[in-house]
């Protein structure tokens, strides 16, 4: 509610009231309302004479303003000097072999700075800070892979990347759907020779069942032993890394629905510099054969 102005003690209130409390009607401060009236002639000086107002075409481009200032040409610049400094190194990492830039102090330096920059930026995201991977994506620093450990294997996988469909060079294998194909108790009986050949806790009766199974199903890609084929991208089943899992529960899954990881491929995205810094990188991790 608010009541008519009037005075109170010879001081003027606004007219507000509420429950009985009355506002006086103070002027501002006047070293207040002079810091507001400069703070508005600040900006709009600021606004004249560095880039301020966005321009409707939404490009994300703004006006320049009369000192013509741009911080992304500061960044271009730092970046081109940057690459300036290091042409050098660019080019001989590009040129040299892969094996060979362990042997170069500088270059190994270079590579292992670029790459741990490189991967934390792109690769990070799946297979963890601390190249560990989680389940469905490799752990890099251990000694199981897939489709090779060495530098150039490792290159050659983020280079064309896994089961990409837009890489004609990509590695590419696939595990059928055996639960299309097979009747579950015989899946359960693979299963469980599949966990006897990682050194698990099994059935032996039913182990003993599916060994015929498995030759007849599964050991043209994980071999006759069970010890896989690089090849193929066919994992070991003897040991005890399981990319989805080892139990008996994940085990059986992935017989009955298959597996059907994709790694993009990053040549196109990455320079091959880059490629060849984060291929020695996870290579020098403590994986890398």
């Amino acid at each position: 509610m608010s009541d008519a102005k009037k005075e109170i003690d010879g001081r003027a209130t606004t007219g507000h009231q509420w429950d009985g409390i009355q506002e006086f009607d103070n002027p501002l401060p006047r070293w207040w309302l002079w810091t507001f009236y400069v703070t508005i002639i600040w900006g709009i000086g600021y606004t004249i004479v560095y880039p301020a107002w966005p321009y409707l075409g939404g490009d994300g481009n703004a006006t320049p303003g009369t000192s013509q200032y741009s911080s992304r040409a500061d960044v271009a610049a730092d970046i081109a000097a940057y690459n300036a400094k290091n042409a050098a190194l660019e080019s001989k990492i590009v040129a040299v072999d892969l094996a060979a830039i362990k042997d170069d102090a500088d270059l190994t330096n270079y590579a292992m700075k670029g790459g741990a920059a490189v991967y934390k930026t792109y690769c990070s995201q799946c297979h963890g800070a601390g190249a560990n991977g989680i389940a469905g994506y490799p752990n890099l620093i251990d000694d199981d892979w897939l489709w090779g450990g060495s530098t150039e294997d490792i290159h050659t996988t983020i280079s064309y990347g896994i089961r990409d469909d837009g890489n004609d060079d990509g590695r590419f294998s696939e595990m059928p759907k055996f639960g299309e194909i097979l009747e579950a108790d015989e899946i359960t009986l693979i299963t469980e020779y599949v966990l006897k050949l990682s050194g698990q806790d099994h059935n032996a009766s039913a182990a003993a069942a599916g060994v015929e199974l498995y030759a007849d199903n599964c050991a043209a890609c994980h071999a006759d032993d069970g010890t896989g084929d690089r090849d193929l991208g066919a994992p070991n089943l003897t040991d005890a890394i399981w990319l989805y899992g080892g139990d008996r529960e994940a085990v059986t899954q992935s017989i009955t629905e298959a597996r059907y990881g994709v790694m993009p491929a990053w040549s196109g995205r990455l320079t091959e510099a880059q490629i060849r810094q984060v291929s020695t990188w996870v290579h020098n991790q403590g994986g890398g054969e």
